[in-house]
């Protein structure tokens, strides 16, 4: 077990996963561009994207809403800025963005209506300066629509050939379920993905969403994989986490003694500790691609990291008594 830096050779030789049941097939680590704008300028965010295609990351995961200024789709123009650099940097990326958040102030400007769907893409299409998505994901369920509604405006996205593929993002199982089932009526893919919170410190998706996952054939995108800097060396002060924000206190001293002998692990086994969360996902079957999002890139350098490091199965069994998650799928988990 090390923390050694491969090199981009090293990287491009790994196999890289089919997104869920799909014949696509994408990079073990996708890069997620939300600090693009708000916290990483565009020429940084510039270099980390060429560097990433430079280690061999073919996935690049953003958001209509990210950005943080309503309606303006900042990071998803600076994804655009740099595809028209040419260098067939568009050709090269498997390009993910998500719909479902506000994007103005008047109705119908957010939530997943065929309306929305159809004026979202297109726009996203426009600052992206793209001719297609290849996953369009939802980015929350949408209680107020319909299954055949969304479907049906997906339909007519995917047979425009503005989409290739849709995912899903923060659903829970049975949401899962419900919409592959309609889509299977429909003679329709349905959701070839799923992206949600998953770390060693968030556990609960195990329960039902990566089972369903599973049985759906959904590859699962894990985001905050290391739990906003919970996961990097908070306690060592090596983590990206802004330590000193009031949520990040009251989430060390929650769980302090875990964070403890966490850190305590990573220094017996000479990796770092965001290192070892990262391989933590790597390790599960579920698991197709961890979202990451560096701000510089020495984070992604150090990210990169991980696809060198394979944990045993004893130190995957010490790392599950530090967290030791729901206890299994349901309902074993809770009842037998």
């Amino acid at each position: 077990m090390h923390g050694t830096l491969p090199t981009p050779a090293e990287v491009k030789t790994l196999d890289y996963r089919h997104l869920g049941r799909t014949g696509l097939k994408v990079s073990p680590l996708c890069l997620g561009t939300m600090n693009f704008g708000p916290h990483t300028s565009e020429a940084d965010s510039f270099a980390i994207m060429d560097r990433a295609l430079e280690l061999g990351v073919n996935f690049f995961d953003t958001a209509d809403v990210y950005g943080q200024k309503l309606g303006e789709g900042i990071t998803e123009h600076i994804i655009g800025r740099w595809f028209a650099q040419g260098g067939n940097r568009r050709e090269r990326v498997v390009l993910a963005t998500k719909v479902y958040g506000r994007m103005g102030a008047w109705p119908n400007e957010n939530l997943l209506s065929a309306l929305h769907l159809r004026r979202a893409c297109e726009a996203s299409l426009r600052r992206l300066r793209t001719d297609h998505l290849d996953l369009y994901q939802m980015h929350h369920i949408d209680r107020g629509t319909p299954w055949d509604e969304i479907w049906q405006a997906m339909e007519t996205l995917v047979a425009q050939g503005k989409v290739l593929y849709v995912g899903s993002s923060n659903f829970a199982g049975w949401q899962i379920a419900a919409a592959q089932s309609i889509a299977a009526s429909r003679h329709f893919l349905g959701l070839v993905s799923e992206q949600s919170l998953y770390n060693l410190n968030a556990r609960t998706i195990e329960l039902e969403v990566v089972p369903a996952c599973r049985a759906f054939g959904l590859g699962l995108l894990p985001w905050s994989p290391l739990a906003g800097g919970l996961l990097g060396g908070i306690l060592a002060g090596t983590s990206g986490g802004r330590r000193g924000a009031e949520r990040m206190a009251e989430s060390i001293a929650k769980h302090r003694p875990r964070l403890e002998a966490y850190e305590d692990f990573c220094r017996e086994s000479g990796a770092a500790p965001g290192i070892v969360a990262l391989a933590w996902l790597l390790a599960n079957p579920a698991v197709t691609s961890p979202i990451i999002g560096p701000r510089t890139l020495a984070q992604l350098d150090a990210s990169i990291a991980a696809l060198a490091l394979a944990l045993t199965p004893d130190q995957l069994k010490r790392l599950d008594a530090i967290f030791p998650g729901p206890g299994g799928e349901a309902p074993e988990a809770y009842a037998w």
